[in-house]
């Protein structure tokens, strides 16, 4: 493995690494400085057609009659090779999104326990006996839908790489990924580690390439049996149409507009520092960040205050300087995060706060200051849309039905917060968001692989993490016996 400045990194079908049919290659970009350091395959249909190809003749080969156990075995290998290649890994994971380098180093533990958690998992799916006639034996199995598509964006590469393509490896599909243009290069070394894992060739192959090219012709692919994508409502919608012509399910995990709750019995101190770090984690750019905080009127200035004061001493820097958070991870993301910006202050929305930017960044970098907005109308787009990048808005709110009436005031439903110390309302405030995941005087959980995870409304359907997640990669088989 090697991720040295200027690598053309290459696909890996049918257990061999190889560039596009086509022969084009795409620059990647150093959101830092705004400059190519390595180059990946422009993959397109034909490159697809032979990945597709390769995962169907694995199955019918060694890999589709291998045992639980065996896969289990092969993944805790894999895992093991993730660890043993840390540091690399963890530093191409910052160099090519930006985030800082604890951040990487954070992403590439959770990968390696995405492959050990289901590396554990995969010989304990088991089926059920349904009792039934008299005369007659009922048999529920769990098997596996075939040839599986995963498209992974760029925020998490390594992260949603392990999370997606864990337990569809570990259910016996094999698996064919198409990874973002913008950041896939811990994906495309990771894939090589599998196959020193003992990974046979076509079970996993991985084509990079641009989503209107290779990813549309993998969602559209006639003999795909099951899709799991995560990105952008829009393109959600056109993946879900796509997989619709072939009758194939999908699992879809498309962003959220998060609320954090304060109320006024809430330990002030504790929600301090987390309310702030869900929203500058990775610059904002996480599905589940907290963008909106949601203050009780009681003590709203008083916490806003602490809110703005430690939000003005985020800095933003470099991986290496492994500050609060980098930069976003293109021109169009820093375009985007700084219409809003704009969109707001000429709203006349009050700018309480913006972080600072590290000395000697390179100006050609895709830097935007983190910004805290208070009082901020319940009708404008700030407090409705997704932003995807370090900006809070913050919102009173009277009582408890005011607050959770603002909760769900978004298309969206992935992720939310409660912070009060009354267990009632804690329970009744949890069980009336409209969301995937609620966390009560915490947020995120540390990531939590073992967590199921997945949203409401706009956020998307389906689940992934955890154990359920085996199941979403699974349909089920009934063998029914008549004893003669």
């Amino acid at each position: 493995m090697s991720a040295v400045d200027n690598k053309s990194y290459l696909n890996l079908i049918n257990g061999k690494l190889v560039s596009a049919q086509n022969g084009r290659s795409l620059d990647m970009i150093d959101p830092c400085n705004g400059k190519t350091f390595a180059t990946i395959p422009d993959s397109d249909e034909a490159d697809i057609n032979a990945a597709v190809s390769a995962a169907q003749t694995a199955l019918d080969g060694d890999w589709g009659r291998m045992a639980p156990v065996e896969r289990s075995r092969i993944l805790h290998r894999w895992s093991q090779l993730i660890l043993e290649n840390f540091e690399e890994l963890a530093s191409l994971e910052s160099r090519d999104t930006g985030k800082p380098i604890t951040a990487g180093r954070a992403d590439i533990t959770a990968t390696a326990r995405y492959f050990e958690f289901y590396a554990g998992a995969a010989d304990k799916l088991h089926g059920q006996v349904i009792p039934y006639l008299d005369g007659y034996s009922v048999n529920v199995h769990r098997v596996p839908y075939g040839v599986t598509a995963h498209i992974i964006p760029w925020n998490y590469p390594a992260q949603q790489f392990g999370r997606s393509v864990g337990p569809a490896l570990a259910v016996g599909n094999a698996a064919v990924v198409k990874p973002s243009e913008d950041a896939c290069l811990t994906t495309l070394l990771m894939s090589q580690l599998a196959l020193e894992a003992g990974l046979p060739a076509g079970a996993l192959n991985i084509v990079a390439g641009l989503g209107e090219s290779a990813g549309a012709a993998l969602a559209n692919h006639p003999h795909i049996n099951f899709m799991s994508f995560t990105g952008s409502p829009r393109v959600g919608t056109l993946v879900q149409q796509a997989t619709a012509k072939h009758f194939v399910g999908c699992t879809l995990e498309l962003g959220g507009k998060s609320p954090q709750l304060i109320f006024a019995d809430a330990d002030l101190d504790k929600a301090l520092p987390t309310v702030v770090k869900a929203i500058i984690q990775h610059a904002g750019q996480t599905c589940s960040a907290g963008s909106r905080i949601l203050v009780q009127k009681e003590i709203y200035n008083e916490f806003m205050a602490q809110v703005a004061e430690l939000f003005a001493k985020v800095r933003v820097g470099t991986p290496e300087m492994d500050l609060d958070c980098g930069p976003v991870m293109n021109v169009r993301q820093q375009s985007l995060v700084d219409g809003f910006r704009t969109d707001a202050i000429k709203s006349g929305i009050e700018l309480l706060a913006e972080g600072v930017f590290a000395d000697g960044l390179d100006q050609n970098g895709f830097w935007v200051k983190p910004a805290l907005f208070g009082n901020v109308p319940r009708d404008h787009r700030l407090a409705c849309d997704e932003v995807f990048g370090p900006v809070l808005s913050a919102i009173p709110f009277d009582d408890e039905l005011d607050a959770i009436r603002l909760a769900n005031a978004t298309d969206y439903g992935l992720v939310g917060s409660v912070w009060t110390k009354d267990g009632n309302r804690q329970q009744r405030v949890a069980k009336r968001m409209n969301c995937g995941q609620v966390f009560i005087n915490n947020y995120g959980a540390g990531g939590g692989v073992e967590l199921p995870f997945g949203g409401m409304k706009k956020s998307g359907h389906g689940r992934e993490k955890g154990f359920i997640a085996l199941e979403h990669f699974t349909t089920t088989k009934t063998i029914v016996h008549h004893h003669e």
